[in-house]
């Protein structure tokens, strides 16, 4: 079996030698710029005792023992360098990628989600994770993911959301839609009336980015009976659809007002 190697450790070590070298030459500041530019020539330093650069040694895997590699890093508790999940993103979502986004282990499946990213090789296994049992971190990872490529993930965005799947999960994604669809607008806006969650709802009208909804945001904003949460997010909406809100408000006794401005 391959050895598993800690590139990270082997770069800590490297690290802590040049800046033992290099005391008083940088401030701390310029340490946190330098530091990154260090990690990425490391990584094509070969190494005595691994035969090979970090990337070279992940580049020279075929997608199979790449995928298994990864899974036995988190398995054995040894860190994923960031060499390795690099390269395992250059692959375009390869099909070994795909098999752990089926397994039980939370860590390897939201790894997984990461490194697999948009791709629409993975979004079977997404709306399958979406429609289970699964932790809200993990839902929450792949919702991200999906709302990096809605368009694509529309049609089964809008049959999850019909069948009251996640409907605060499928409301997000379909929220990042670029593409006009009179059925999401309706969703988001029907979701908004009706919802008592104001500032989550009014932000996918924003993200939506349709100026039609600005009358109901203004007729939501006006009332007497938001807090200043909503009235901030509103506002956010508002000025997101390119309209205004001048009224001026009195929340100085809301408790949320308070919380927030309690020490001016």
């Amino acid at each position: 079996m391959e050895k598993l190697y800690d590139f990270d450790a082997l770069f800590d070590e490297k690290l802590a030698e040049y800046m033992q070298q290099n005391a008083g030459k940088y401030t701390e500041k310029q340490w946190e710029s330098v530091i990154p530019k260090l990690y990425k020539q490391f990584g094509d330093i070969q190494i005595a005792g691994v035969g090979n650069t970090p990337k070279g040694y992940y580049a020279a895997m075929t997608d199979g023992e790449l995928v298994a590699t990864l899974r036995r890093h988190v398995e054995e508790g040894v860190p994923v360098s960031d060499f390795l999940c690099r390269e395992v993103e250059s692959r375009n979502c390869p099909d070994a990628l795909l098999s752990l986004l089926a397994e039980k282990d939370a860590e390897l499946v939201t790894l997984a989600v990461n490194l697999a990213g948009e791709s629409i090789k993975a979004f079977d296994a997404y709306f399958a994770i979406l429609s289970s049992d699964a932790d809200a971190e993990l839902k929450d990872a792949v919702t991200e993911q999906l709302k990096g490529n809605a368009d694509a993930a529309k049609t089964r965005a809008l049959d999850l959301y019909g069948k009251g799947k996640e409907p605060d999960l499928m409301l997000e994604i379909l929220s990042r839609c670029k593409e006009r669809d009179e059925r999401i607008f309706r969703i988001l806006l029907d979701a908004f009336r009706t919802s008592g969650e104001i500032p989550m709802h009014a932000s996918y009208l924003a993200a939506y980015g349709d100026p039609r909804a600005l009358p109901h945001l203004l007729e939501v904003i006006d009332r007497e009976d938001i807090n200043y949460l909503e009235f901030q997010e509103l506002r956010y909406a508002i000025e997101a659809l390119g309209g205004e809100y001048t009224r001026e408000r009195d929340f100085t006794s809301d408790p949320y007002y308070c919380t927030i401005h309690g020490g001016e």
